[in-house]
């Protein structure tokens, strides 16, 4: 098959995959998005002849974009657009879990410093203010008390752009001292593993520990259910133990696992490729039978 995948850096991520991909001789178009035009008619030549594209774009914004772009062009890409826009953005990750019924941690959204404040007070301390674009845990904040959150509400409220004056405020959830992230493909999970760490922040990219966890048969339908919620696809969900059950902490789109694949047994990135390989030839069985 012939692999296109968007890229802006490469990371140890996306060496796995191309390595996997290599092994196997299959052929592969790198597409820098920073080098290319996306016309809305006529698709940039590195399309031609792509039987899936898998979206390795560091920013969201260009992922949201490009996605759409390979959409408009009729060629198949991992993941969706339609994914990508829920999964970029926490007010729509918690409204799609909602709905699916998926526990998940109770959300107030507020476009005031005022209507902020009073829901950081109705939760309580501690809470916490997340951005509603982000990753590896930044701009993300614990607020403990009235003095910290009016002075972290006034630093949001001047930040200037617009998403920072939307406050996504979360209950806390006391986990305990980890989370966990599984890798999924349409809801399967490949592997997973607990991130653990002393700081309320149990990101890898914060410097977490990690070990190799064992999914129960809760925590597999979770997974599976919050990658149906999302629209499917390569994700990484993330769970988080409360006493004998789970939360689904949130759903991620473009989804690293260079600390997974180096705490587990399982190859990775042999698992991934065998998923496109899987999901080509079905694309491929479909036309045949058009």
């Amino acid at each position: 098959m012939n692999v296109g995948m968007l890229y802006s850096r490469i990371r140890k991520d996306e060496k796995l995959l191309l390595s996997e991909l290599r092994d196997r001789d299959h052929d592969i178009t790198k597409i820098d998005v920073r080098k290319q035009q996306f016309n809305i008619e006529d698709a940039p030549e590195a399309f031609d002849d792509l039987d899936i594209v898998l979206d390795r774009c560091l920013a969201t914004s260009r992922s949201l974009y490009v996605t759409r772009f390979c959409e408009a062009y009729d060629v198949p890409v991992v993941n969706t657009p339609d994914t990508a826009e829920v999964c970029a953005d926490k007010v729509k990750n918690s409204l799609a879990l909602t709905r699916e019924g998926i526990p998940t941690p109770n959300t107030d959204v507020a476009f005031t410093k005022d209507a902020a404040m009073q829901t950081i007070e109705e939760f309580g301390y501690p809470c916490v203010l997340k951005p509603v674009i982000g990753s590896w845990g930044r701009l993300m904040a614990k607020i403990d008390g009235k003095s910290a959150a009016e002075a972290i509400l006034e630093h949001k409220a001047t930040l200037g752009h617009y998403e920072h004056k939307v406050f996504y405020v979360q209950e806390f959830v006391e986990k305990p001292g980890r989370d966990i992230r599984v890798l999924a493909t349409d809801g399967e999970p490949v592997a997973a593993m607990v991130r653990s760490s002393d700081h309320w922040l149990t990101n890898a990219a914060k410097g977490a520990e990690t070990a190799e966890f064992e999914l129960d048969d809760e925590a597999r339908d979770l997974v599976e259910r919050a990658s149906d919620a999302v629209g499917g696809g390569l994700l990484g969900v993330d769970l988080m133990e409360t006493g004998d059950s789970y939360t689904v902490h949130e759903v991620n789109h473009t989804v690293e696992f260079k600390a997974l694949n180096d705490t587990t047994d399982i190859d990775v990135p042999g698992a991934v490729v065998d998923w496109l390989e899987a999901k080509v030839e079905a694309e491929q069985g479909q036309e045949v039978t058009a």
